[in-house]
């Protein structure tokens, strides 16, 4: 029940955002709703005035339906019986000319029912004038009539409502009606909300009017009259016999909370009532859900379905572990050294980066990780939920970003320029270097839920996942260029993090004479010599890029296959080779004979291969060659020319 308790708590901490809308990327609005309500897409805006008399009526863009209503548990979770919601719905329900032109509803009455259930509202204690208004003006039942009259609905030649819009064959001049536009199914089904407008009033629109909304919560709240034990609160309430829908959008028909069947497993066994099992107050339920709905259209990633949630019960907004620093953390140059003082700076920039989290708030409020998921239509799962004290979160996820590293050049700034950042890569981004960019939705909502332990409770990374992003790494020939670069270093990243009491650095070691990493080296060296003896203008990949996949696998034989298929640079490039020679002697003396054997390579030779190159391209005032600068400046450009398809690909 700690789910209920802290979406509760975090309702409480922010009722001052109830009913304020806010906008997502794609402009649909939403906001923190009212207990009693739900949201609801609209089709139809219907404006009255205080007399109940019809003034006009349009139809509402995709953007702006999003809508407040008046909710009953019966409504909530209606499905093929009709029941009406208890001021806005659907045609069906509002238009007391509806049989006129659509046709009869058999067995059911949902007009007659939505009706008498308005009337009980307007007659009680907790009336309010505007939604009398309402009910006046749909007791003459010509609603269709008016909305047809203007030209909001479309009747055919017989009077009934259009099923769908048909071009006329010759009549090309006249536009589609804006109601086939936002509506995905026929006008019979389109749903209807009202703005009343009175003199001196503010706030015509229904649904977002505070004084409406607190007026049916005080009508309904006289409706629940039978208590029990809430298992949230510990308090004798009215419970909640059914439990909120449409959780992760307005379409959405899983419960988190169901037990809706007298005959089946749901509950029976041990228990003769659902109630039994267990007991959640009406109010506990409907803050808890209110609370989970506008938090997901808030701050949540979603992936087919599945459901990524981090949250602060007292201040919302916590990086999220699934995503890397790169907005928080300074820019780099792209020349710029990875030394020990380097990482160094980088561990204080993520701890300035997080400080601004973890000082900003009550020190003792908790850290919420929620990911839900749906196996079938009806039900939805917390398939995992980590409640964790503040502290504690930022200092794991201080350290996975201190210890999962390595330097990235695959994040654009605001101007769309390629900058490079040390740091730990996205989960998304580790999905992309193991699996590729096509791999299926199933695959990477996987993946996201795997490393989720990985990040917050220490966890060591699955084996599998680092062993897919080192082979992928390890055959930049099936790639294009930018998509080998960001590999590698997400490969590289994660490699080191498999190796961390080690204590590896971008910086290269040139004391550490592990096999894996000086054969990494050594082919460092073979690319970069290569790459320069070809010049500027050749894009052709390196014998070193070439063999990569083999070397890895044999390195022993490959490396004489490169070597041999080297000289011709190495001819080429005559005394300005003589350096080169000379790092490939340093390096090779450092390897044990025993050790120049076809045994495969771990993914520490990752480590050793990028190091090397990046200190050949990045210490050329060292060794007094500024044309090496100019070849980290052609790969480069090699990785932008490659702008368009990346984001094609990402997006």
């Amino acid at each position: 029940m700690s789910w209920l308790a802290n979406l509760s708590k975090t309702y409480d901490n922010h009722t001052d955002a109830i009913g304020n809308f806010e906008k997502k990327r794609n402009g649909r609005e939403y906001a923190l709703i009212p207990i009693s309500h739900t949201t609801q897409s609209a089709h139809i805006e219907v404006i009255l005035n205080g007399k109940g008399e019809f003034l006009r009526a349009k139809v509402i863009e995709k953007e702006e339906g999003s809508t407040i209503i008046p909710c009953t548990e019966a409504a909530a979770s209606r499905t093929s019986a009709p029941v009406p919601y208890p001021l806005f719905d659907k045609l069906m329900y509002v238009a007391g000319d509806y049989e006129q032109y659509v046709g009869e509803v058999k067995k059911y009455t949902p007009y007659a029912d939505y009706m008498e259930q308005l009337r009980a509202w307007c007659t009680s204690t907790n009336s309010n004038h505007k939604v009398e208004s309402v009910y006046q003006y749909l007791q003459k039942g010509t609603l269709i009539a008016d909305l047809v009259g203007y030209e909001v609905l479309w009747e055919d030649k017989q009077g009934k409502l259009l099923d769908k819009w048909v071009q006329a064959e010759g009549d090309e001049s006249k536009e589609k009606p804006a109601i086939f536009k936002v509506i995905a199914s026929d006008q019979s089904s389109a749903f209807v909300r009202f703005a009343v407008q009175i003199p001196g009033d503010t706030e015509p629109r229904l649904w977002r009017d505070r004084e409406v909304q607190q007026s049916f919560i005080d009508f309904y709240n006289e409706q629940l009259a039978e208590t029990d034990l809430c298992y949230v609160t510990g308090e004798q309430l009215p419970f909640a016999d059914k439990h909120a829908s449409r959780i992760r959008n307005s379409g959405d028909k899983t419960k988190l909370i169901s037990a809706n069947d007298s005959s089946g497993f749901t509950f029976r066994g041990r228990f003769r009532t659902s109630r039994d099992a267990a007991s959640v107050s009406y109010e506990v339920s409907q803050k808890a859900h209110n609370a989970l709905k506008w938090l997901i259209d808030r701050q949540s990633f979603t992936l087919d379905g599945k459901v990524f949630l981090v949250w602060g019960t007292d201040r919302l907004e916590v990086p999220a572990p699934a995503e890397d620093l790169f907005d928080y953390l300074k820019e780099e140059e792209d020349d710029s050294p990875a030394g020990d003082m380097a990482h160094r700076e980088h561990a204080l920039e993520v701890r300035k980066a997080l400080s601004g989290f973890r000082y900003d708030g009550e020190y003792k409020s908790n850290v919420v990780i929620m990911t839900l998921d749906a196996a079938t239509p009806g039900r939805l799962s917390i398939v995992y939920y980590r409640d964790m004290n503040r502290e504690l979160f930022m200092n794991q996820l201080q350290y996975w970003h201190e210890t999962c590293f390595w330097r990235h050049r695959y994040r654009k700034t605001e101007d769309g320029k390629y900058k490079a950042f040390t740091g730990a890569p996205a989960t998304k981004d580790i999905a992309f270097a193991a699996y590729g960019p096509r791999a299926s939705d199933k695959v990477v909502k996987g993946l996201l839920e795997r490393m989720l332990p990985c990040i917050v409770d220490g966890v060591p990374i699955p084996i599998d996942i680092v062993r897919s992003a080192i082979s992928r790494a390890s055959n930049p020939v099936g790639m294009e260029p930018w998509e080998w670069e960001k590999t590698l270093s997400i490969a590289c990243a994660l490699v080191n993090k498999t190796k961390e009491k080690e204590g590896f650095r971008v910086s290269l070691n040139k004391q550490l004479d592990d096999r894996n990493y000086l054969f990494g080296r050594m082919l460092a060296i073979a690319d970069v010599l290569e790459r320069r003896a070809l010049g500027r203008e050749e894009r052709r990949a390196t014998n070193a890029i070439r063999y990569m996949n083999a070397f890895a696998q044999r390195p022993g034989r490959t490396w004489s296959i490169i070597q041999a298929n080297l000289q011709p640079y190495q001819a080429r490039m005559g005394t300005d080779a003589r350096y080169y020679n000379g790092l490939l002697d340093e390096v090779g003396a450092m390897l044990k004979p025993e050790e120049f054997t076809d045994a495969p390579l771990s993914g520490l030779y990752l480590l050793g291969f990028y190091s090397q190159r990046h200190d050949l391209y990045t210490s050329k005032k060292d060794k007094g060659d500024t044309t090496q600068g100019q070849d980290s400046e052609r790969d480069n450009d090699q990785a932008n020319d490659q702008d368009s398809d990346q984001d094609d690909t990402e997006e």
